[in-house]
């Protein structure tokens, strides 16, 4: 697919990369965002990895991305990856309706559906530019200090959404699929019942007042009797899951504490089963009320329950950060990414707080760690330029500027920077190929306008 050679390469692939951006410049604004949290990010996969083993899909390499839209839905768009809306899960209760969710995408993949309708585009521009689309969406962004995450940016189209909608055969098989994973994983095949309970009055309203995961999925009272059937004929032998359940517990809690108002969090916090998540949704309700003593309190008494917490440790890096107390944070951080020292986002905060705290000759090599994890992070590459900057490497801030453009479809910017960093880098070395790289992709951008 067009999109993993995006992905998984190291530099940026010039002819692809111009292709795919004369399409984007056609459409419409971005309007796709996807929340970058490393606690939230792990609590996923806890929480899917035995649903994607019984897809036949590796519970490593399967990435579930959390998008900024409180609207409930979930949808794929290539072979790696599974989106789901933040407001899905602030509006379930039950982990096994998420994991019923996760195995009706994951059954998308493995039934080839999606490498099916890639293959059925007619238009090599629409593929290209729905590739781009997935870069982007899987990208991490700037951060938000109002809601504590990373942001993506992604894109919106007629094309894009076409894209999402699946054929009931499509759906049919994937329901019959979901409820053989989760019967494998020890998942209650009830949970897919029930998730289409949610919706069997979604096909009576208006298109307009349809929810998303309707539109995209269309369900059916038909199809909730079929999963009614499957269980009648297969039996119900879902096991209690105390780790799935604290992991949903934890990522809930996190999203609606960042996303709720703070009084909705301290209201309802007490309510809370697992004392160290309370804790932490009390610490970010203090924290975005400007209250740092009481945030550090919280975080800390969290941190007391659970010792050695990387991502406790990230968000009390966060809240120390975002009060510009960058020794502290730096020493949070660092405690952070010993405890997950693979974690790309957690590897790219301790850079962060590396750079803050005036040490930017030792961030650059945790940076460049973070960048081998996840090279499509423009919030990551930004921090990079300014260590770079700082320590007199001036053709390597140039070229990682150029990426970060590049990523963020700034074709015109990443040129003029890309044209520096081939002048000051040394000719032929891995960051002037890169550069040159950004440098014709940018170049044959150009081309395309013109003709346009």
């Amino acid at each position: 697919m067009a999109f993993e050679r995006v992905t998984r390469m190291a530099s940026i692939p010039a002819l692809f990369l111009a292709a795919v951006l004369c399409f984007l410049s056609a459409l419409p604004a971005a309007a796709i965002t996807l929340l970058r949290d490393p606690d939230i990010e792990h609590g996923l996969s806890r929480i899917s990895a035995p649903i994607l083993r019984a897809a036949g899909l590796s519970a490593t390499s399967t990435r579930i991305y959390l998008v900024n839209d409180s609207k409930f839905n979930a949808f794929v768009i290539d072979n790696k990856s599974i989106f789901l809306n933040y407001g899905l899960i602030a509006k379930i209760d039950d982990v096994t309706l998420l994991q019923a969710v996760i195995a009706h995408e994951a059954a998308h993949i493995s039934n080839g559906h999606i490498t099916q309708r890639l293959g059925n585009l007619q238009s090599a521009r629409t593929a290209a530019g729905l590739g781009l689309a997935l870069a982007l969406i899987a990208a991490a962004a700037s951060g938000s200090p109002d809601a504590g995450f990373g942001i993506a940016a992604g894109t919106s189209s007629s094309a894009f959404r076409s894209f999402l909608s699946h054929t009931r055969a499509e759906e049919s098989s994937a329901d019959r699929s979901a409820a053989a994973y989760l019967t494998a994983a020890g998942v209650s095949p009830r949970a897919l019942v029930n998730l289409h309970a949610l919706f069997a009055g979604q096909e009576l309203l208006s298109p307009g007042r349809q929810d998303p995961y309707a539109r995209s999925h269309p369900l059916s009272r038909d199809r909730m009797r079929a999963a009614q059937a499957y269980v009648a004929a297969h039996g119900d032998k879902g096991k209690d899951n105390p780790d799935a359940d604290y992991w949903f517990a934890r990522i809930k809690g996190k999203i609606t504490a960042f996303k709720r108002a703070p009084k909705w969090t301290m209201r309802r916090v007490r309510e809370e089963k697992y004392k160290d998540v309370r804790l932490m949704r009390e610490a970010v309700a203090y924290h975005r009320q400007n209250d740092l003593s009481k945030a550090l309190r919280s975080i800390n008494q969290a941190l007391s329950l659970r010792p050695g917490d990387p991502y406790y440790q990230e968000l009390k890096g966060q809240i120390l950060m975002e009060n510009r107390r960058w020794n502290d944070a730096l020493a949070a951080y660092k405690r952070a990414s010993g405890g997950d020292s693979r974690n790309a986002l957690i590897l790219g905060g301790y850079g962060r707080a590396l750079l803050a705290a005036g040490q930017p000759k030792s961030a650059i090599p945790v940076m460049e760690k973070a960048r081998a994890r996840d090279f499509r992070d423009p919030r990551l590459l930004r921090d990079m330029s300014l260590a770079y900057a700082r320590t007199g490497q001036n053709g390597m801030a140039a070229v990682v500027t150029a990426e970060r453009y590049a990523l963020q479809g700034r074709l015109d910017d990443a040129g003029l920077h890309a044209k520096r960093a081939v002048a000051l880098l040394p000719r032929g070395s891995a960051a002037w190929r890169r550069a040159q790289d950004v440098l014709l992709a940018s170049e044959r951008f150009a081309k395309g306008k013109k003709k346009r």
